[in-house]
């Protein structure tokens, strides 16, 4: 895959006159969510060492069978934790985080994201890091992009505690690259899905029906990015020097309606639907009522407010400064990306 080529190019940037290449120790956070998992296969695939901390080494899978792989065990936000796995360390990228789970507290969410990437990158700045890549996310911007995509310098408007914790810890990243010098570099990515992701089925479950129902009117802009065009991102990341201090989305090339994203869906799982439209206010009443009641007693709610707002708030970014900046050049378009999730969907028994 291109991102596999990248990843060949800057290795060969660290060969020796002898041909011995010289070893990058790096660290992956996140490790066992989507997006860190494929990160640590291709670093692994191409002959990295690599380091992760995970709270439950078993939910590796297949990856503990490598023998570059180096597992720390504990919470990204403990102290000792990220000391002992910063060791010998020269590029950091840092993609841990929860991503809205309901029943999580507050602090929860402040720990994992705001906590853990002050903890790590105090202690990148005392081991001498190369680089440390910070995985932020586009929410930080809110509900965005109805008519133009916007960019990096778009206002911020978080609108829930997922978000709010994700720009809290993005800031402090920038405030300690300015004030201490660490080479940071941080990526926005859109709504990421492949192979092996889960997020993304609800919409493919709402396609696979003859009516599909939709809160609203499915005219909200949907800007994705293929897995495998995301990583390419964190390597170019990596290897350019002119991306330290800067923040870049990363995204696919395409943005569709949402009405035009599950026809696209409905094509690769050979279903014809039609859409039927539910106004929304109903249900944003009906989440917050079913938050209440279940979230304090531990259930997680059937409705609740964050999943409407997937139906209603739009999401179209401008990935302009990642292509020129970076030379990023995303490879899968959304046909081919869409039939290949779906063919693991269908794998996998979920469709």
């Amino acid at each position: 895959m291109f991102a596999r080529r990248i990843l060949i190019i800057i290795e060969a940037e660290f060969l020796g006159n002898k041909g011995n290449r010289f070893i990058l120790s790096i660290l992956v956070t996140g490790a066992t969510g989507f997006t860190g998992n494929n990160l640590t296969k291709y670093l692994l695939e191409n002959g990295e060492q690599v380091r992760v901390i995970v709270r439950n080494r078993s939910k590796l899978g297949d990856l503990l069978n490598e023998p570059n792989l180096e597992v720390i065990e504990g919470n990204i936000y403990d102290k000792e934790v990220i000391e002992k796995a910063i060791k010998n360390i020269s590029i950091v990228y840092h993609v841990a985080a929860i991503y809205r789970t309901s029943g999580i507290s507050d602090k929860v969410y402040w720990d994992t994201h705001v906590k853990a990437t002050n903890l790590l990158m105090e202690a990148s700045l005392k081991e001498g890091v190369k680089k440390f890549i910070h995985t932020s996310t586009v929410g930080v911007h809110g509900d965005v992009g109805n008519g133009k995509p916007v960019d990096e310098t778009a206002e911020f408007n978080p609108g829930d505690i997922y978000q709010e914790t994700k720009l809290e810890a993005e800031i402090n990243v920038k405030k300690f690259h300015a004030e201490r010098g660490l080479p940071i570099v941080v990526i926005r990515p859109t709504a990421i899905y492949g192979p092996g992701d889960l997020r993304l089925l609800k919409l493919f479950k709402i396609a696979s029906h003859h009516i599909s129902f939709i809160l609203g009117d499915g005219k909200i802009k949907y800007h994705m990015v293929f897995i495998d065009d995301l990583i390419q991102g964190y390597l170019l990341a990596a290897k350019v020097d002119n991306a330290v201090g800067k923040t870049f989305i990363i995204g696919g090339a395409e943005i569709l309606s949402l009405n035009e994203l599950l026809d696209i869906i409905g094509v690769a799982i050979g279903k014809v639907t039609r859409k039927f439209y539910l106004p929304v206010k109903p249900f944003q009443i009906l989440g917050l009522v079913m938050e209440k009641i279940f979230i304090p007693i531990g259930i997680s709610p059937p409705i609740y407010r964050r999943r409407v707002d997937f139906f209603t708030k739009s999401r179209a970014f401008n990935i302009s400064q990642a292509q020129n900046v970076l030379g990023y050049n995303p490879k899968y378009g959304l046909e081919d990306g869409i039939r290949k999730t779906a063919e693991w969907y269908k794998q996998k028994g979920h469709l």
